[in-house]
């Protein structure tokens, strides 16, 4: 969690700042659904070509573990499949539907500030987390 003090001139600038920031993650989001749709597929594909074969060679599909290992706080996947694929794919997309309603919502509340108009003199302190504005501080310089 990155917590970071960002000085702005003007309250068009944070209304700037957060639309740069909504678009680039609706962006970042379309690229990875179109990812997940093309590994979903695929995943699909292997689910049928494994069920296939297994039922070919006479055997019950088993639950394999996932060949995964701890080093310390970091997990490795030996020999990732296309369903370890989707599952990290999954988690990456609801992380970054959940940051766009964020941001959306952290937009909306500041609807107000595009009221104040010109306020020269006037310097913004916010104080973000993970890029969305927690508090603002109005500074008189």
């Amino acid at each position: 969690m990155v917590v970071q003090i960002k000085e702005y001139g003007s309250a068009e600038q944070i209304a700037q700042t957060l639309d740069k920031d909504i678009g680039d993650t609706k962006s970042t989001l379309g690229e990875y659904l179109r990812r997940l749709d093309e590994i979903r597929n695929l995943a699909e594909k292997s689910k049928k070509i494994r069920e296939v074969v297994m039922k070919l060679a006479g055997k019950k599909a088993t639950t394999e573990s996932l060949g995964e290992i701890a080093v310390g706080s970091l997990n490795i996947v030996l020999d990732a499949n296309p369903f370890h694929e989707l599952t990290a794919i999954e988690a990456v997309v609801r992380s970054h539907q959940e940051r766009l309603l964020v941001l959306q919502k952290a937009r909306e509340a500041l609807k107000w500030l595009d009221q104040l108009g010109d306020t020269e003199g006037l310097k913004y302190l916010v104080v973000e987390n993970e890029g969305v504005p927690e508090r603002i501080l109005f500074k008189i310089s």
